[in-house]
């Protein structure tokens, strides 16, 4: 795959996550019984980076958390023939939490559907909130996050693809074209 464009660098994910933050905090009404849930790989270094700019801006620490939604995915056996189970629970209680699920980016809603069967799963948190650092569209469920970093229209001949420093060595969003 060709990379076609690049939409967000270092600075403009910076500062999607900066506005993320401030949004989540003003919704919230502060951060009190939030906890940021991120939906593994590339969730959990933007949850753990919003965790980082919510203290920064609010002073206290606010709760991280790794949601491995593997065993929940409806596409698990067109994925993996024999798929491994190294699934672990979250061992929190998140009862009457706010739970902000947090991902890079958020196409058919496929994935929000298995982290919020995961979450059933684990308790009934009060509230659940959906945080994406990219919205490319093309929804096969009725589902939409309540913070987008960035709202991304893409044809379904392209890929988007989030680096994170943290995995990836570099901080950028690119679409990639498929040949």
């Amino acid at each position: 795959m060709e990379i076609k464009a690049v939409i967000l660098d270092e600075k403009a994910i910076q500062r999607a996550t900066t506005r993320i933050a401030n949004e989540i905090i003003e919704r919230n009404k502060g951060i009190e019984d939030v906890i940021l849930v991120g939906i593994k790989t590339r969730g959990v270094p933007f949850a753990e980076r919003l965790a980082k700019k919510v203290e920064e801006i609010e002073g206290e620490k606010v709760e991280v958390l790794t949601l491995d939604i593997t065993l929940y995915r409806d596409d698990l056996t067109e994925i993996y023939k024999e798929p491994l189970v190294k699934n672990k629970i979250i061992d929190y209680n998140i009862n009457d939490k706010i739970i902000v699920l947090v991902d890079d980016v958020i196409f058919t809603g496929r994935t929000v559907r298995a982290a919020l069967d995961a979450l059933v799963d684990i308790g009934r948190p009060r509230k659940v909130q959906l945080a994406v650092l990219v919205d490319r569209g093309h929804r096969e469920l009725p589902i939409r996050a309540d913070y987008v970093g960035k709202n991304l229209p893409t044809s379904r001949s392209e890929v988007v693809s989030v680096c994170f420093n943290e995995i990836d060595g570099l901080d950028r969003v690119v679409i990639k074209s498929k040949r």
